[in-house]
């Protein structure tokens, strides 16, 4: 047990007892020391800013985080790439595809594809290829009969299962070493990207159109 935590907990304790004692600002239960604890100890306004390349001549905070994210994109394939070699697989998305069917029962192919933030012609050359590989299933839709609704297959499944493991370790690696609550605080940020852009693709603008209605979105 580590006896120097326990001590460091208890001084906290006292100095919130004391701030109650003083003040009366918080209430002496958890969720007091919770507020306490997170006004005590947030981050202050002069906390040293972060430097990059070019920042000094100019290169603006919205460069770095587009080329961050793609950085980030071609690590994350090199990993999944490594994970999938030797197998079946012939791309992360053919992987990722399955994930996706594998909790999602009866789905409609643009639906997949929109789920994956893939344009049609990409996200068909993915199915078509699972399709062919026996691993995912395709029926027509009773609603539309226009419509394919899509399953994986008991096939598509056994090679799921096979490399996950290898999987799951290219996603653990992806965060590299930063601590849980970075963890946490990453995931709220990407989230709120996320969210932002996912209302611009929901829109299916066309690309000629594309850059010049999200800039007027982000002005919104």
């Amino acid at each position: 047990m580590n006896y120097n935590l326990i001590k460091d907990i208890l001084s906290l304790m006292e100095d919130f007892e004391a701030e109650i004692l003083k003040n009366g600002a918080y209430s002496p239960d958890l969720k007091g020391f919770k507020l306490w604890m997170g006004n005590t100890f947030k981050p202050q306004n002069n906390e040293v800013q972060p430097a990059w390349e070019g920042k000094a001549i100019g290169r603006t905070s919205e460069s770095v985080i587009a080329s961050l994210v793609v950085h980030m994109n071609r690590f994350g394939k090199s990993y999944f790439k490594s994970a999938i070699y030797g197998s079946e697989f012939s791309t992360q998305e053919d992987v990722i595809y399955l994930i996706v069917l594998k909790f999602s029962k009866n789905m409609a192919k643009m639906d997949l594809i929109k789920k994956n933030v893939h344009d049609k012609p990409t996200g068909m050359q993915i199915i078509n290829r699972l399709i062919n590989k026996g691993w995912v299933s395709q029926t027509d839709s009773d609603s539309d009969k226009r419509s394919k609704i899509l399953n994986i297959t008991s096939t598509g499944l056994e090679a799921l299962d096979g490399i996950m493991l290898k999987v799951r370790a290219a996603t653990h690696i992806v965060s590299g070493d930063l601590a849980e609550s970075e963890k946490l605080e990453l995931i709220r940020l990407l989230n709120k990207l996320h969210d932002f852009h996912q209302r611009i693709y929901d829109k299916n603008i066309e690309p000629e159109k594309l850059l010049s209605e999200a800039l007027l979105y982000s002005e919104n």
